[in-house]
């Protein structure tokens, strides 16, 4: 990220906090710099920028949004704004078992990044949590010293509703819980509606 992506980077995760209005609630969990997946509900194109930008500056750096490449790919702003957040773009029409985005995910956090998911794989219509794709489950088992950060994000889906341009600024917050890891036998099926679960349990407590 060259300076003048810096100063955006800053400027976009200040831009992000004030029209989303976001409350940060951590439960059961507190900001840590080792390696994390936050995986969260998808109701809008703002969720992975706004709660990238919820957290500590420290933590940004390291965290790596996951995004769609053909939405923040389309038109030079999206994709300079992409590169801001250090976005990690996954061609969603471009998918084999020589380009798996799983394998790109493992691949690009290394040692080191942290990546904020969506493993319902795309936007709620309803704004209720979908079920989850698989990719969650093969994460943790081929990297079983991750953290999986539950996440639920409210309201953003009024702030940036679809087919909608231009966001409306509004309250909303993220809730943050307890980690969860993947249990000794635990099955693709278990351990994906235990993580489901732990982001319904987070929306109950709202």
């Amino acid at each position: 990220m060259n300076p003048s992506q810096k100063v955006t980077s800053a400027v976009l995760a200040l831009t992000a906090k004030l029209l989303s209005g976001a409350t940060v609630r951590w439960r059961g969990s507190e900001p840590d710099a080792c390696q994390r997946i936050y995986f969260a509900n998808h109701t809008s194109h703002l969720d992975a920028l706004v709660l990238w930008s919820g957290l500590p500056r420290q933590l940004r750096a390291v965290t790596r949004p996951v995004a769609a490449a053909d939405y923040w790919n389309a038109g030079p702003v999206r994709r300079y704004v992409a590169g801001c957040f250090n976005a990690l773009l996954i061609d969603r029409h471009d998918i084999s078992v020589r380009n798996s985005p799983l394998d790109i995910m493992l691949r690009e956090i290394g040692e080191t990044h942290s990546l904020i998911v969506f493993p319902e794989g795309s936007r709620s219509p309803t704004g209720e949590l979908q079920a989850f794709k698989s990719g969650l489950y093969y994460m943790a088992k081929k990297r079983p010293d991750l953290e999986f950060m539950p996440v639920y994000l409210d309201n953003l889906n009024r702030i940036l509703p679809r087919g909608e341009v231009l966001p409306v600024p509004l309250l909303s917050s993220i809730t943050i819980g307890a980690p969860l890891w993947l249990h000794q036998g635990e099955s693709k099926d278990g351990f994906l509606e235990r993580a489901r679960q732990a982001i319904l349990q987070l929306k109950e407590e709202q």
